[in-house]
């Protein structure tokens, strides 16, 4: 069966749906969160318009408590499992083209979600109405499992397999080809100040992040009681450091903003840290004790490096890379004290309790608390299994290609099956763009992409 040549007849059926999904602002949403829109109107639109599809091709669709659903098709007892998301993480800011209007230009098409997750959602959709349409007799059951809430925690794909049985095999469209084996562990930290904050502390207020898993992409502060150089100083910072930021002074209080460049957590080098850049600035100018305890903070455990080290969390092992941390969510307030919000992506062989023990013991006798918000353990799927010997021969006839097994600092729903794994969407040599501005897909990778899907379908539904 020639799935490339059939996908490629059906690019404008392709297209045009990715539009419809990405022109869905499916962004956790707290103001409209109610027992029947568990993570906002935006989340369960874009899910509940997936599951319309399955309907209109005629196959079984499921809505689990408005959080996650599937779409299946085929017959047997064992169940092939697809797992996608379409929620997305807030746009942020300095985009070219509008985030939520799927604009197609130069080949790709531009939108949040166009590579995270929506495109490649799409593409296995495609790929499962080919697979339909062409009549395949299958040995096990396909099932689209839709989340709504993969960037936010994962809790859409907890309450689905709470109901719903656990897939024998399956696959994530939600990183990189070839084949993804290795996922690096997932915790949420939270650095936070002991010591009682004065009232009359310089720093007033610091803000910083929207989410743990991106780079902030802007930073604010207000403050008082500084030089009278300060303004200077600023500007003079700005310069040094080639950023962007604004700085006003209502009253006696300066408001100050730094502008950084957003990025995914599992690689916090791909942007820039509004926060620890603001933090640096701030760390030459402020003297009361309860400011300068936190924005030190800020400068020693994140203003060189992203691995960890000064906290003593760093770690490499071969098969995963190196452990990395990001400073996402970032605040202070006066009177209350600092606190820094950190994903920490681990590797496969990390140490975790002895790792984390020694950080809190450490950062105890400087005047933090470190706490564990959240934490999912590193995946690890064995190449000999049939999952993944299957995947290479659809990856290799497919591309040509050898399919080298690799391993990724994010995290995809793979991690929640038995036997999953990461299988792309992003293509050797493609920059990764997720979380950033002006996210897209190549609109021919995209199409290449579905053909694989329909392919792998196929193979892995077939004893």
């Amino acid at each position: 069966m020639n799935w490339l040549k059939q996908a490629q007849e059906r690019q404008d059926e392709l297209i045009k749906e990715l539009q419809e999904l990405v022109q869905i602002e499916s962004v956790l949403d707290e103001t409209t969160i109610t027992s029947e829109t568990p993570f906002g109107e935006g989340p369960l639109k874009a899910m509940k318009w997936l599951l319309q599809k399955g309907e209109e091709q005629g196959l079984t669709t499921k809505n689990i408590d408005n959080m996650a659903g599937h779409i299946e098709m085929g017959q047997g007892e064992e169940l092939v499992g697809i797992l996608c998301h379409v929620d997305v993480v807030p746009a942020g800011s300095d985009w070219q083209h509008p985030p939520f209007g799927g604009v197609v230009e130069d080949g790709k098409l531009f939108g949040r979600g166009s590579i995270d997750d929506k495109g490649p959602t799409m593409a296995a959709w495609l790929a499962m109405k080919m697979v339909k349409d062409a009549g395949i007799q299958l040995d096990r059951r396909v099932r689209l499992i839709i989340g709504s809430d993969e960037e936010t925690g994962f809790r859409c794909v907890t309450r689905y397999f709470e109901k719903e049985e656990m897939p024998t095999l399956g696959f994530a469209p939600d990183a990189d080809f070839p084949i993804i084996n290795a996922e690096k562990g997932i915790a949420v930290l939270v650095f936070s100040q002991q010591q009682k904050i004065a009232e009359n502390e310089q720093l007033i207020s610091f803000k910083a992040g929207h989410r743990t898993n991106m780079v902030p992409d802007n930073a604010t502060a207000e403050i008082q009681n500084v030089s009278a150089d300060f303004e200077a100083a600023f500007q003079t910072y700005l310069q040094q450091e080639s950023l962007q930021g604004a700085i006003e002074k209502v009253s006696e209080v300066f408001i100050v903003s730094i502008k950084g460049k957003s990025a995914h957590a599992m690689e916090p080098n791909a942007g820039v840290n509004a926060a620890v850049k603001l933090a640096a600035f701030l760390n030459t100018q402020l003297t009361t004790t309860g400011s300068k305890e936190f924005v030190q903070f800020l400068v020693t455990a994140f203003g060189e490096e992203t691995r960890g080290h000064a906290l003593g969390l760093n770690f490499h092992d071969d098969m995963s890379g190196d452990t990395t941390l990001n400073a996402g969510v970032v605040s202070f307030e006066s009177g209350k004290g600092g606190e820094v919000q950190v994903s920490l992506r681990y590797s496969v062989t990390y140490p975790y309790d002895e790792k984390i023990t020694a950080a809190q013991q450490q950062l105890a006798k400087n005047g933090f608390a470190l706490d564990i918000a959240e934490n999912s353990a590193p995946h690890y799927v064995d190449e000999k299994e049939e999952l993944i010997q299957k995947l290479v021969k659809v990856y290799e006839r497919n591309t040509g290609e050898k399919a080298e097994l690799l391993s990724i600092g994010g995290g995809t729903y793979a991690r929640e099956l038995k036997t999953g794994v990461a299988f792309g969407m992003l293509f050797p040599g493609e920059p990764d763009i997720a979380h950033q501005a002006d996210e897209f897909v190549v609109v021919e990778n995209l199409v290449k992409a579905a053909a694989i899907y329909a392919d792998a379908i196929v193979e892995l539904a077939t004893k």
